[in-house]
Parts: C-alpha cells; structure tokens; sequence
C-alpha cells in the first residue's frame, strides 16, 4: 500500500476546523503553532469563514488544488460522504479520529468498520485509524495529530508508530525524543500497524522504527519487514502488551487481534535481531541511544569511567548482572593512565578516575583519549549525574573535553554515553550539547544497563546467518488426531531424522522370528495411534533377548493393553533394537496459529518439566541457528564436554534439529505438534538416537487417508 499521500502530503485539508477543545480545535492549534508555510493546508467548515483568523472552506470541493490528505475531525456518521468527496479531489490518505467501529465490539461496530474498509478499499485512500490521534511527520512539518504538547524541537531520527494514541503523546512529552515520524495508528483496519513499520524501514530519515503493537494482523508481511530491517541493519525496537496472561487479555479485547503465544513472538524477534523492550521508558531509552549514537559500536565491548569508587562499583555490578564486558585495559593504556591519574588512583575497567581530572578539559579529555584508543574498547560509557540545575561546575569541563575527543577523531570516534546513578530531572542545555556530538544521556544504571545488553545483541546479531523466513501456513481446523510411534518416525525419517530400524509384529510367532534374527536387546512396545502414553497401559516391555522373552513380552504387553484400553486399534507390537545411553534431549515443535511451527529443544527426560531450559526457534532453521539455540542453554555444558566428560556429537544434534524444522515446514498446514523425547546424544561421531517419537496433525484420520 502507498502511503505517500497519507504521511508525506503536499496538501491538507482539516474537515471540521475548529476553535474548540477537540479534535478540530487541537489539530489546527498543531498546525498553527507549528507549520510555518500554510500555504496548501486548508481549513474546512460548512458554516465558519474563519477559524483562529485562518479563511475556512465550506467544503473540500471548494479547495482551489487537489487534496492529497484528509484530516476527518468530524463524527463517524460523516466519514463514508466525506471519503468519496475527497476522492473526486484526488486524496489519497485520511486521518479518521472518530469512533464506533469494531472497538465498541458490536454488530453495528463491526458493521461500520466493514463499510469503512471496503469504501477505502474502493477509493484506494490509505485510511489512518479510525479511532486514532493522528500523525506528525517531523521530516517534512506536516501536522495531523490531535494531542496537545509542549512546543519545542522534536526532529530527529526515531520513527514511532504505535497503536495507543496516549502512548504517541507520552513519547512526544519526553524532553529528549526526537522524531522522524510519530504515528498513532488507532484500530489500524485499513492501513495496518505492518505497513508503518514498512514505511519507516524504509524511510531514509529514520535511524531506529520503535513501536507500540497490541497484537500482530499480517504475520507474512511483519516478517518481511524484519528481514528488511535486518538486512539493513536498521534497528527495530518493540513494545508489545500481551507478555503476561491478563496483560494479554486486555490486549485482545482492546484490538481485537489474534495473537500467538508471547515465547513464539520472542523467538520471531530473536530470529530477525529485533529488540523487545518490557515498558515505555525502556523503548524511550532504546530508541534514543541508538538514534543518538552517530554509529554503532565495533564490537559488544565497553569501558565505564566513573568520578568515584561507589559508582565505579555500581558500574561494575550492574553491569556483571546484565552479561556487560569490562575487557582489562592493555599495558600500554594502564602505564598511560597512570601518568594521567592521580597516584592514589588504580586504573582498572570500570575505572575509578577520581573527581580531580574532571575539573580540567584537557586533563579529561586525554584521560578519555586514552581509554578510546584501548583495541579492547568498543564504546565508552561515562558515569554522571546531569542535574536540572547546575551547581558543580565538572559538567563545563567534562563537556568541553568529550567534545574535543569527538571532533578530533571525527568518524574515528567510538560511541559515547553518560549513564545518571539516580533519576533526576536533567539540564536541557546540556543534554541538549551532548546529543548533538552523539552522546546519548541514558537513564539510571538499572536501565542504562538493560538497554546496553540489547545493543550488545543487536550488534553481535548477523543476518547472513539466518534462515530469515517463517513457515507461516493456512489456517488449522479444531480437529487432530495423532499417529502411532512408527507412523511418526516414517514421516521424519523421510526429511533425514536418523530413526531407529524397527518392525511391526501382530503374532507371538513373528515376535519370536525378529528376537531370533539379532543379537541386540531389543524394545518391545504397542503400536496404537489411540495409545500415547504406552508405560500407563502396560505396553513396553525393555532388554528383551531371544525367542522365549520376545513371546512372553508379546502375549504380556496384548493382554495387559487390550484389557486396559479395549477401545484403542492395536497395530500390533512394535520391536526395536534399544538404544544406548547418552546425553537425554527432547526437540519438540508446536505450531503457532500466527507465526507457524516453532522448534523446541532442550534437556529431556523429567529435566524437561523441573528446569524448563529450552530454545525455542521458528522454522525453518539454518545449521548456525541450531547451533546457537544450543549454545543458550543453561545445560550446554553437558553437551560440550562438562569436567572431562565425553564431547557430545552437536553436529548430529544441530543437523536433527534442521531436519525436523524442514519437516515442520514442509508440513505447516497440517502439523499441530511434534514430541521427541527422549532424543539420545551419544560422544563425538557417533551420532543420536530417537528413542521415542509423536506426531499430532490437524483434520481427521479419515481426511488423512483419502
């Protein structure tokens, strides 16, 4: 969809201008206050020639040029008429304010939302909203936004669109957020919050799109744009309701979108190198440093510069709890820093420099050129409380001696940061100073660090890596119906799941033939697609040798099964040579009704249920991938060789896993869920073994077969 006419309009027309608190009287005090050339912006009202002394229009077909943008401030009665008005005069976007539509949740709601989107759809104007607050576009001074607030400069390079209009204004209230785009996006029926996040991928003025979202409509078109963005390298920050159970309750009724699971919404992030924030001020201060910065750190490493030995120990533990890495100074930066410091300072990362140097720019500013010059250094974040009134007078000098570091190296320059040790109400003058050399001023270490873990991800974070595509399938019926163990190892052996051999025997005799062909102990184990749980009846028998206990086994598991689950199909009895021990893991998928089949794995066994230490990764996946869901496990030790233990076969592990995410895939419209476990991990270059296997699909087994 273009959105050219609705966010970039050559001309405005505000539909029921008025001097009154509302809509009308808001956007056109926005408009006055402050768009300086007026000169395509045009007020209409059918019975005012004036509004705030402006000429009015009785209607937008008195407008002398065409009308790229309507901004509806009337009620929702006059929306349709006043769409196909503006048709006639060449619009193509509307900022629809009103209410009662779906949101109102009934039949007439949905009825006039019905109306609203075909009629959109008819005219091909991009309708923002309804039931939304607007838009600013900062780039080019174009205002259609219904909040109120303080006037000062808000330009910059954060691209906001969020579907709580309150949000937008809280956003815009921040004294340092400054903004490519600020875009309320209301219900979002027509233009849907995707296609922002689109148009400010791909805007050249937004360095960072950050984003409100309640539930996700598009899941095809949200994962392209992430592959876009990640292919860009271009920051995508998400604040998304719905983590917790009512939290995710509210979300739906308030937008009435479906939504997957929240874990599956985390994996589709972690897959694209998104970031996911848990509250606003967190996205404020995402999106502010990353906005800020002038470029991104080298590499994830950093060094703190404090005034004194507390904050250098809050530096130091706060960041520790965050995963942060302090790397030790060289010897050439520690012999330079100790010529620099006072003698009772000891330079150490995070460095307590004393309060001395930060009464002299030149002194500061060397002390800051050393530790940027560190090879080990990626950014430096520099310990200080920027209070609303200034009484110390450091700030002057450290001021005057990072912006001497900052234009000396120029584009040489590593990434800076000021991180507060209290919330307080900061120095504009001054935060204003440093935004324009780059330095962001963060808020309190708690956050500070928080944000910095994700710009540590985001960096390290590598596209070419990725399978950046989601196996998104059609929608599923209610209906499933499992398949029995051997069915579902047929079908994964087919996408190269190392399976065990195994037979199928419905007679003692052929029990008997099968034990008396191999040397190898044998598992004996019902084969029903009605029995899922096979110990609870009395159905697997393990270490069977030889004829004699391969019948005895055979008549014990038929008899108990068939007296405890009369009603269940018996295939027969299913024999397979027993598997060695090894490193027990399960790999599961579960297939999310927005994003599709989602890769579970993690330590098996019970382990599975105590310590719930999984990845969760959505199909498909790359071997890379498979191997950093291991690599995040609390229990990878195990796998790797954990205090002389033998080094488990990952490859096999990692090759299993893409073979059942190929699977996934392959089968996205019919599978439900997948369970194996346990899966054994056996030493180096011996492989795995699936010990166990389940797959559920949706539709009958009637359907299934025909």
């Amino acid at each position: 969809m273009d959105l050219t006419k609705l966010l970039k309009p050559k001309s405005v027309a505000v539909i029921g201008a008025s001097e009154k608190e509302g809509f009308g009287g808001d956007v056109c005090r926005n408009i006055l206050a402050y768009m300086e050339d007026r000169s395509h912006v045009y007020f209409i009202h059918p019975k005012r020639d004036r509004v705030f002394g402006v000429p009015c229009y009785k209607s937008v077909s008195d407008v002398p040029e065409s009308v790229d943008l309507m901004v509806i401030c009337t009620s929702q009665k006059t929306v349709i008429p006043l769409l196909r008005e503006g048709a006639a005069k060449g619009c193509g976007g509307a900022v629809v304010f009103a209410s009662g539509y779906g949101e109102v949740g009934t039949d007439e709601g949905r009825a006039n939302e019905k109306e609203l989107m075909e009629t959109a759809k008819e005219l091909g104007i991009a309708v923002m909203g309804p039931n939304c607050a607007g838009f600013v576009n900062y780039v080019d001074n174009v205002q259609a936004f219904a909040f109120i607030s303080d006037k000062r400069d808000r330009k910059g390079g954060v691209g906001v669109v969020s579907q709580s209009g309150q949000l937008c204004l809280s956003l815009m209230d921040c004294p340092g957020m400054r903004f490519s785009y600020s875009i309320s996006a209301g219900n979002g029926k027509i233009v849907q919050m995707e296609d922002y996040m689109e148009f400010l991928v791909e805007d050249e003025n937004t360095k960072v799109v950050s984003i409100y979202i309640e539930g996700v409509k598009n899941a095809d078109k949200f994962a392209a744009v992430l592959k876009k963005a990640a292919d860009k390298r271009k920051p995508v920050v998400i604040l998304k309701a719905g983590r917790s159970a009512k939290g995710g309750a509210i979300a739906a009724s308030h937008t009435g979108s479906l939504s997957g699971s929240d874990a599956s919404f985390d994996a589709v992030l972690k897959k694209f190198g998104a970031i996911r924030v848990d509250d606003l001020e967190e996205l404020m201060a995402m999106s502010l440093m990353l906005s800020t910065l002038k470029q991104m750190p080298k590499q994830a490493t950093f060094a703190s510069m404090n005034l004194s030995g507390g904050e250098t120990g809050i530096c130091a533990d706060v960041g520790s709890l965050n995963g942060i890495e302090y790397p030790d100074f060289t010897e050439e930066t520690l012999t330079s820093l100790k010529e620099q410091l006072p003698s009772y300072a000891t330079p150490n990362n995070p460095l307590d420099m004393t309060a001395s140097l930060s009464y002299d720019a030149d002194l500061y500013a060397g002390a800051l050129r050393t530790v940027m010059d560190d090879p080990n250094i990626g950014m430096v974040l520099i310990g200080y409380t920027l209070l609303l009134e200034i009484a110390d007078p450091a700030i002057h000098y450290m001021y005057e001696g990072i912006e001497k570091v900052v234009k000396e190296k120029g584009e040489n320059c590593k990434p800076i940061a000021m991180i507060p040790f209290a919330e307080n109400t900061r120095n504009a003058e001054y935060q204003e100073k440093l935004f324009h050399i780059g330095v962001p001023v963060l808020p309190p270490t708690v956050y500070a660090f928080k944000i910095l873990r994700h710009l540590a991800d985001f960096i390290s974070y590598t596209p070419e890596n990725k399978n950046l595509s989601l196996a998104v399938g059609q929608k599923k019926s209610g209906v499933t119906y499992a398949l029995s163990e051997h069915d579902s190892k047929k079908e994964l052996g087919a996408y190269g799941v190392p399976v065990p051999r195994e037979v199928i025997v419905t007679s003692a005799k052929e029990a008997a033939e099968f034990a008396g062909n191999t040397e190898e102990a044998l598992v004996m184990k019902v084969e029903s697609a009605d029995i899922l749980h096979k110990s609870d009846v009395g159905g697997v028998k393990l270490n069977i040798h030889g004829q004699e206990e391969a019948v005895r086994a055979y008549n014990e598991i038929m008899e108990s099964v068939t007296s405890k689950r009369p009603d269940a199909k018996i295939n027969g009895i299913l024999m397979v040579p027993m598997l060695k021990s090894g490193v027990e893991m399960i790999i599961g998928v579960n297939n999310d009704p927005q994003f599709g089949p989602m890769v579970m794995v993690g330590m098996g066994g019970v382990f599975v249920e105590l310590f719930k230490d999984v990845a969760l990764y959505p199909a498909p996946i790359g071997k890379a991938e498979a191997m950093d869901m291991l690599r995040s496990l609390k229990s990878f030790k195990l796998l790797n060789g954990y205090r002389g233990g033998a080094k488990c076969d990952i490859d096999a592990l990692c090759d299993t896993i893409v073979s059942i995410a190929d699977f996934a895939s392959a089968n996205r419209d019919t599978l439900k869920e997948l369970d194996i476990n346990p899966l054994f991990v056996y030493p180096e270059g011996e492989g795995v073994g699936v010990a166990d296997a389940l797959v559920v699909k949706y539709g009958s087994k009637e359907e299934s077969r025909s």
